[in-house]
């Protein structure tokens, strides 16, 4: 369940109350040239308020934040620069706020107009955090080598070329449950079903879920369907001998070969990613507003 940080106050009560410095950790993505005079003027809002202490990220973006201490973060950009963010952090999980600069934004929810708006509260530390499902996902070699990688989204072992099938088996607890002849095979968490998963046919689950979705990517079959199971259970995959050319791919981050004799597990995580969300704000008006349920498609009329 959602952790409540501070009892609601009203909003009249605002100049009445003191106010300790929010302390924040600013990270946006410098590369992208439209981004770039936005999150410079919200950085400059940030810096003209007199209880607000921005904290400096380290240089380099592939540089771990695992000693910074902050309030929270807010992450200037899209869902894949919240996705940076939140591979930066590991293991010292901090609560994000997102400012959406990008197209969609399920993760980045806020525009940069409603984070002014919606500035008085943060400071007021009116605002909950909800805890996510992250995963660990270990390649086992067969010359008994392994590599572990925390992940937010999903963990996709899919053909290495276009145009080839493989065969990956899944097993739950080391239970067999079914072999798929399909493009690849994605375990994704309730974050990450509104991504590659959803595309692919999956079920969309509500972000705090504590569950995997194991969906097929083109299955050479109809009886082959998205499969939704418990956070607790072990999901491994593995390729027949007859597919020997594969790769596994965590959150678009991370890639590897795979061979034949391979093994990924993926299992959850001992931590979780922390999202910040405001009153007012929730899932399903999220996806009202970025997915457009407003009702029956509008036609134009002539």
């Amino acid at each position: 369940m959602p952790r409540i940080l501070f009892a609601p106050i009203k909003q009249n009560e605002y100049s009445e109350m003191p106010v300790t410095p929010l302390r924040l950790l600013v990270l946006t993505r410098d590369n992208i040239a439209q981004f770039k005079q936005g999150a410079d003027e919200l950085v400059a809002f940030l810096r003209a308020q007199p209880n607000v202490e921005l904290v400096e990220a380290p240089s380099s973006p592939d540089c771990e934040l695992s000693g910074v201490n902050v309030d929270f973060v807010l992450v200037l950009g899209g869902d894949g620069t919240i996705l940076r963010a939140c591979h930066r952090l590991g293991r010292n999980q901090m609560p994000i706020l997102g400012v959406n600069f990008g197209r969609l934004g399920f993760l980045a929810d806020l525009t940069p107009a409603e984070f002014r708006e919606t500035f008085p509260l943060l400071l007021q530390r009116q605002f909950r955090i909800v805890d996510h499902l992250m995963f660990e996902c270990e390649l086992h070699r067969q010359d008994g080598s392994v590599e572990v990688f925390l992940g937010l989204n999903e963990v996709i072992v899919g053909a290495a070329k276009t145009l080839q099938m493989i065969e990956v088996r899944l097993t739950i607890d080391e239970r067999p449950v079914a072999t798929y002849s399909c493009d690849g095979l994605i375990v994704s968490t309730p974050v990450g079903s509104t991504a590659h998963s959803l595309s692919a046919g999956g079920p969309m689950l509500r972000k705090n879920l504590m569950a995997f979705v194991i969906t097929p990517i083109c299955p050479h079959t109809l009886s082959n369907r998205p499969l939704v199971d418990d956070a607790e259970c072990v999901y491994s995959l593995s390729l027949t001998e007859t597919s020997n050319d594969a790769l596994l791919v965590v959150d678009g981050q991370h890639r590897r070969q795979l061979k034949s004799g391979d093994v990924v597990r993926v299992k959850r995580a001992p931590v979780t990613f922390k999202l910040l969300e405001l009153p007012g704000r929730n899932y399903y008006a999220t996806l009202h507003r970025k997915l457009g349920w407003s009702g029956q498609p509008l036609y134009p009329t002539r």
